[in-house]
Formats: structure tokens, C-alpha cells, sequence
């Protein structure tokens, strides 16, 4: 590993969800030397992945990251065959739908189509979730060992805790894991109020010619109107068989 972009790296990790941190602050959280941090900072400065606060000390994410966020978005296949889809999704469910692949631990939103009922709602695209705490999540972690591995942990009996965002996100990994043969076996994952209070999402697995699934796609929905109904959850599953076929999948992975 090559030390400097290493560093590079943990001081954007540090800033993400709009953190704002002075030097010191980011020394601390790294563990190093402050003149070593200002260096990386400064550097990173100069080519617009990380900006000063205009009237402070502190640092943020800088305009840059968004260009190349939108670079890694249209590179994506997955998304590019699955809009369409989702539109529609959202159209026939009259709620929003979420398109979202692994990223780390988590799950980061590649794509979202808001309610279609004309109310002003905040973009999603770009936003991640952790993986535990979401339908998305749920899915790609019952598909996917690996990602299973590094987020429960080794052993699904390990005393290890995962975070909790609501009084209501499953926090034990034994639990967390209880639940993926019964997605495995109905092809879609459920949560409610496990990531935000007052919301709820139902999702369905999408894979690629290998069958490996590659992304999951969520319609999300009010807590005040779970649980999902039939033909929601039937849209989901014909919305997800669709998209892997585009992706040339020959049967959809329940």
C-alpha cells in the first residue's frame, strides 16, 4: 500500500457526511503529526478535493469529488440499463425506488427516483447507507460472503455490536444473519425504521450474466403505510428480473 494516497484517502473518509474538521481535529482522528496532516490537506486543496470554509479553519469535501462521483455513476452499467426500469417502478408503485451497489461496509445509492406526486424531496444519489440497516444492504449482504464477512464479522455468534441508527436498527449479527435464507428464498429483503424513523423499503436482488448479484433495487415507502403490499412487492420482483436480463443474466437469483 502506498503510504501517501493511504493518507489521502482516511482524510477524505474523515470528512465524509459533511464533517467539517480543522487540522487538529483531522491529526487526532488519523493519528498524525499535524504538519503531516496540513501537507495532505493542502495538497488535496489544490486539486479540489477538499475545500476551507470561507470564513474558518475547518475543512470539507471539495467540489472535485462531485465531477468524479458523476464519472464513477456513468461508468456503471447496471445503472445505465436499470433507469428506465426504475422510473417506471416508481410510477407503478407510486413511491421512490432506490438502485444501490456495495461500497465497503456499506451501501451507496446509485440511483433514486423520487415519488412521483410532485412533492419536493432531497436527491439520494450518491448518499450511502450502511449495509446492515437497509434493505439494500440486506440483500447484497445474503448474496455476497464476502461483504457478509467483513461486516458481521468472523462468526455469526462473535459479541461484536453493529452501530445502531434507530432503536429499532438490528444490531446483533447473529440476527442480521438468521434472515438471509428467507431473502435468499423470496428474493427480497425487508426494513423498517432500522435506518431512518418513519421509513421503510422492500428490495430485490439484481444480477449479471455471471449470476452474481451486482445490485439490489428498493422501493421505499412511509412506515405509516408498511407493510408493502402484493403488488408493490410483485412490481419489485418483475422490475429486478427485468434489469438482470438486460444485464444479461438466464435466471434471476431467488
Amino acid at each position: 500500500m502506498i503510504q501517501a494516497i493511504d493518507r489521502a484517502a482516511r482524510v477524505l473518509t474523515s470528512l465524509q457526511g459533511a464533517r467539517h474538521l480543522g487540522i487538529a481535529e483531522l491529526a487526532a482522528a488519523l493519528e498524525l503529526p499535524p504538519s503531516t496532516v496540513h501537507g495532505i490537506v493542502k495538497s488535496l486543496q489544490s486539486h479540489g478535493l477538499v475545500a476551507k470554509e470561507p470564513h474558518g479553519n475547518r475543512y470539507m469535501l471539495g467540489p472535485a469529488l462531485l465531477k468524479l462521483s458523476n464519472v464513477y455513476l456513468d461508468t456503471l452499467d447496471v445503472r445505465a440499463r436499470a433507469l428506465r426500469w426504475t422510473a417506471e417502478l416508481a410510477r407503478r408503485s407510486r413511491f421512490a425506488t432506490r438502485l444501490g451497489v456495495e461500497l465497503f461496509d456499506e451501501v451507496i445509492i446509485i440511483h433514486h427516483d423520487p415519488r412521483p406526486d410532485g412533492t419536493e424531496q432531497m436527491p439520494e444519489t450518491g448518499l450511502s447507507i450502511p449495509a446492515h440497516a437497509s434493505a439494500l444492504g440486506k440483500v447484497l449482504l445474503a448474496y455476497n460472503a464476502e461483504l457478509a464477512q467483513t461486516v458481521l464479522g468472523s462468526g455469526s455468534g462473535a459479541a461484536r455490536q453493529l452501530r445502531a441508527l434507530t432503536g429499532d436498527t438490528l444490531t446483533s449479527p447473529r440476527e442480521l444473519e438468521q434472515q438471509f435464507g428467507q431473502i435468499r428464498e423470496r428474493g427480497l429483503a425487508d426494513e423498517l425504521d432500522e435506518a431512518v424513523l418513519g421509513e421503510a423499503s422492500v428490495a430485490a436482488p439484481i444480477a449479471d450474466r455471471s449470476g452474481t448479484v451486482v445490485a439490489a433495487l428498493s422501493v421505499v415507502l412511509p412506515s405509516s403505510d408498511w407493510p408493502a403490499d402484493d403488488a408493490v412487492r410483485n412490481a419489485l420482483r418483475e422490475t429486478a428480473r427485468n434489469i438482470s436480463r438486460e444485464l444479461g443474466a438466464t435466471r434471476w437469483p431467488n
